[in-house]
């Protein structure tokens, strides 16, 4: 475990960060600023009609937003103010704007390379994998780096997509029943396994726009109150993060390192850029072009990260400088964490409908994370035997994360997410040199 837990740190604090802004430098001029970073273009690609009657641009992001969304958003936050001071959410920000240009690229991809089958479009990073390098390793090997690409895929939906969500919501809703929550996610899961991939559809539609803006107007009735402490927390953060102390002194040095390693690694938790997961949605719209779609991802992000991320940040801080909510270090569960500061910040009655919408949250992420693990299933086989096995073992998957020790949880999924980074990311950067993959820069 310490092995595990050293190498964990090393790829959070130094490969992945990296990767991320190497990526991006070289992305950015390919596919064009005015695709990544204009409003205007989002806004009218947000307005786009789908083609047919699949399923629509924005159900697509939708699913993805349900991937991403909640406990990310929430426990995430915690888990990086706690573990890298006030400065992780600093380098949130940073790592947000920084993976822009990798997430359209990204969803582009998908979006091209992807198949259409019996229940509609299917695609991912997977199958770019595939498509994208085969004509530098040869079709042979290109579908296998794809296979291995679906298989941490499938091993990442079921840790962080579902053993992650499940202990979050079983720490905030109970401390002496965990296993009892564990159980009834379960079942919960198991019914929307069994209902297929449209209901998830249709379920995460309805369910996260209702969540997102009860959650938001929940945020914004304590920060507005606290509005006078806001300059404070603000300089706080930027000199947490960017302290010439800290580059002087090897103490301060590590907390700047802990600080970029769980503010880039719980960001990429929250909004899933460049990991290569949530593109899986997005190639099941019905799209007018990959760049429409595209546009709905960089959307994704700045809404998860730059919006809902930020207002968690700012609750926490404020909590803490009222009631001193936040330990400063990484053993203490997040989850009871954040729940404290709700509770203290905006009263009992508000915290547990909190509570309920972590649940919901985490219900909606665990199917939508499902999703990206049967698409990747079925990359890698065709057998039903599979998808049965796959589908039984995100039954069981919330009733492990729901007694599991966090630290262990929390070490398994920075490993999954930042090796299927490396990869995915490589890949983008390769792609990326030519005009068919990453169009026309505007």
């Amino acid at each position: 475990m310490p092995l595990f837990s050293a190498f964990a740190s090393v790829l959070g604090s130094v490969l992945v960060p990296g990767t991320l802004a190497a990526s991006s430098i070289l992305i950015l001029p390919r596919v064009g600023r005015r695709n990544v970073f204009s409003p205007v273009t989002t806004l009218r690609r947000l307005c786009e009609k789908p083609d047919g009657n699949g399923t629509h641009p924005l159900a697509a992001l939708s699913v993805a937003l349900a991937g991403t969304l909640g406990v990310g958003n929430i426990t995430g936050v915690a888990s990086a103010l706690m573990s890298g001071g006030p400065g992780a959410l600093f380098w949130m920000w940073i790592g947000a704007l920084l993976v822009l240009p990798v997430k359209y690229l990204e969803v582009r991809l998908a979006v091209l390379c992807r198949r259409r089958d019996a229940g509609g479009y299917c695609g991912g990073a997977m199958y770019v994998l595939r498509d994208g390098l085969a004509d530098l390793a040869g079709p042979g090997k290109a579908a296998a780096a794809g296979g291995v690409f679906a298989l941490l895929c499938c091993l990442n939906s079921l840790v962080t997509g579902n053993i992650v969500q499940a202990n979050a919501a079983a720490c905030v809703l109970t401390s002496d029943r965990r296993l009892l929550c564990g159980i009834a996610l379960g079942i919960l899961v198991l019914v929307s396994v069994l209902c297929g991939t449209r209901r998830i559809e249709r379920i995460t539609s309805c369910v996260i726009p209702l969540l997102t803006g009860f959650y938001i107007i929940v945020c914004l009735h304590v920060i507005l109150p606290n509005r006078v402490l806001l300059p404070w927390i603000f300089k706080t953060v930027l000199l947490s993060a960017l302290s010439p102390r800290a580059a002087m002194g090897a103490a301060m040095g590590f907390s700047v390192r802990q600080a970029v390693r769980f503010g880039v690694m719980r960001g990429i938790f929250s909004n899933e850029a460049g990991c290569g997961t949530s593109p899986t949605a997005h190639a099941a719209a019905d799209t007018q072009s990959p760049d429409h779609q595209a546009s709905l991802g960089v959307a994704e992000v700045v809404f998860d990260t730059l919006v809902l991320c930020t207002l968690t940040g700012l609750v926490l801080l404020i909590a803490d400088i009222r009631w001193g909510v936040l330990p400063w270090h990484e053993t203490a569960d997040a989850a009871s964490v954040s729940m404290e500061a709700f509770s203290k910040a905006s009263g009992a009655t508000v915290a547990s409908l909190i509570r309920l919408s972590v649940l919901l949250f985490a219900y909606s992420s665990i199917i939508a994370q499902f999703y990206y693990g049967m698409t990747a299933i079925r990359y890698l086989t065709k057998r039903k035997t599979a998808a049965i096995l796959y589908g039984l073992a995100s039954s069981v998957c919330p009733v492990i994360g729901a007694v599991i020790p966090a630290g262990m949880m929390w070490v398994g999924a920075d490993l999954l997410l930042g090796s299927m980074t490396l990869i995915n990311c490589s890949a983008l950067v390769y792609l990326s040199r030519s005009a068919r993959w990453a169009g026309t820069p505007r």
